[in-house]
């Protein structure tokens, strides 16, 4: 018997079929030619859009997909294809039109694993990890023995505090993947390791046989158990050994960072340069300074403050400064950039960073942004935002060149490339205390220098002195900072979930033998120890 869907097939049954295989085979070519045609059909647009959308999007081209994906969703509003919309933005570093997706995606009800993951994402890119939280779970739900989706889920309950429940989902990934070397970084951070709980001999024997990759991250993880369990040169064997192998593989060089260094200088001691009014607004403050040195801390501190509230880690100002200033460099800071700002409206970026980070915030007046290498942009922001406050810590030298070495920060960008040699961790101080001098000198007043050890010893005085800077009253929640719940997303997210120690103090001395080359570096170049 001849049904009606019999008598009347699918005309593009055979393109679609042949999109798809095109799609999941990666081939781009065959892929654009098929496509061409189901857009030019009615019925297979929407489709023919959404497959040139994802192919884009898996060449690392949001900039090329996102009109596709926005194409196919205005035709076909599913929360798949929407999702796929917010996360280009997201990648295109769009956050409040991504925000704006993913909510109406949200909104239609997403069902499927994939799509609860991807706006989960989305979130936790955006800084809204409480929102995040649900759509993870509700994936891992659908899909428990998918491990990407159980590492995002514990990430996310890493960064709510949640460190108990995050330590069981990653010791879940492991038990479905064992290899999963995320999960096998991320579980040191949790809590201190000790003789009797510790993940020592499982990263000693994975240690042998991985990948370059795989080392690179259990080294680390290793190397900070080691350390917990006070096995200090074990600990600096293995993370000499790591770093050694990682320097040779960027061939990094110290002189990039001394010449955007040198150039800021150079162009900033002409009064003329990146010269105008700025934009008046005083909400932001920037926490600033090299990493690792205390910026969370006192990110946490202010955010506490019943005034303010924390952003995050942003990006915002480095890449605003780049898209105007529109150099064909891969670098977000480089000489030519330096001088291509020369010309741009200091209330022009201003405002456009205001705008950018509107998106981060929750309605109170002030807020904080802690991206410790804003340091390199300091003038900027003096000159775009003449009302912001800004403050740097600073943490004894040899504090600040260990924690630089023995943490792995993100390998997907080349901001770090310095920490995986002692001597250029100590080569780049140089270059962080210089130009500090510098704006200090052309900005009197304007940056306030904490001091991580001072903040230790004398917590309330130096927390006063903090809020008068910042232009806020004082207020007793600022002592408490470790009760407040909000979100962390930084490497010291559990421990500022603890009222200030001591034991992060003077860390270098167990190390002072092999740190030799550094104290005299310092010794030479008049930094006082």
């Amino acid at each position: 018997m001849t049904t009606t869907m019999d008598a009347f097939p699918d005309p593009l049954a055979n393109d679609r079929h042949r999109a798809w295989a095109a799609f999941e085979r990666g081939d781009h070519s065959e892929l654009q030619v098929v496509c061409q045609r189901l857009i030019g059909h009615p019925a297979g647009a929407a489709q023919g859009h959404f497959l040139l959308g994802m192919s884009q999007t898996a060449r690392g081209r949001p900039d090329l997909a996102l009109p596709h994906l926005r194409q196919a969703a205005a035709m076909q509003p599913t929360p798949a294809w929407l999702a796929q919309v917010a996360r280009a933005l997201v990648q295109l570093r769009r956050e409040q039109d991504a925000i704006a997706a993913a909510d109406q995606a949200l909104a239609l009800g997403p069902r499927d694993a994939l799509t609860q993951d991807t706006l989960g994402c989305v979130y936790s890119h955006s800084g809204r990890h409480a929102q995040a939280l649900p759509l993870f779970q509700a994936a891992v739900a659908q899909r428990p023995q998918q491990p990407q989706y159980l590492y995002n889920l514990a990430s996310t309950l890493g960064f709510l505090g949640r460190f108990a429940e995050a330590e069981q989902r990653y010791e879940q990934i492991l038990a479905i993947e064992p290899r999963f070397v995320k999960a096998h970084a991320a579980l040191p951070g949790l809590r201190k390791q000790t003789p009797e709980a510790n993940h020592v001999a499982r990263l000693e024997a994975l240690l042998p046989d991985a990948t370059a990759d795989e080392y690179l991250h259990l080294g680390y993880a290793l190397a900070r158990e080691y350390e917990d369990l006070k096995r200090h040169d074990d600990a600096f064997a293995v993370l000499a050994r790591i770093n050694r192998r990682r320097k040779a593989e960027l061939g990094y060089d110290i002189g990039l960072d001394r010449d955007n260094v040198q150039r800021l200088m150079q162009r900033f001691g002409d009064p003329g340069y990146f010269h105008g009014e700025g934009d008046p607004d005083p909400s932001p403050i920037f926490v600033l300074g090299l990493p690792r040195t205390g910026t969370t801390l006192v990110d946490r501190i202010l955010a506490s403050h019943p005034q303010v509230e924390s952003a995050g880690e942003l990006q915002t100002l480095p890449i605003a400064l780049k898209q105007m200033a529109a150099t064909r460099s891969p670098l977000v800071l480089d000489p030519e950039t330096i001088d291509a700002v020369a010309r741009l409206d200091p209330a022009a970026l201003g405002r456009r960073y205001l705008e950018q980070c509107a998106s981060r915030r929750n309605g109170r007046p002030r807020f904080t942004d802690k991206l410790p290498l804003n340091f390199l942009h300091a003038g900027y922001i003096a000159c775009a935002l003449p009302n912001a406050r800004i403050v740097c810590l600073r943490r004894h030298p040899l504090d600040s060149i260990w924690s630089n070495f023995k943490h792995l920060f993100s390998t997907r960008f080349s901001y770090y490339n310095y920490s995986y040699d002692l001597l250029d961790a100590a080569a780049y101080y140089l270059l962080f205390d210089q130009l500090m001098a510098f704006w200090q000198q052309r900005w009197p007043g304007r940056i306030l220098e904490v001091s991580y050890e001072q903040l230790v010893d004398e917590q309330e005085q130096q927390t006063r002195r903090l809020l008068d800077h910042c232009g806020l009253e004082w207020s007793q929640r600022c002592l408490s900072f470790h009760e407040n719940t909000g979100a962390v997303a930084t490497p010291s997210a559990a421990q500022v979930r603890q009222p200030i120690y001591r034991s992060a103090l003077a860390r270098w001395r167990a190390y002072e033998t092999q740190l030799r080359p550094v104290i005299d570096y310092f010794e030479r170049n008049g930094i006082a120890l």
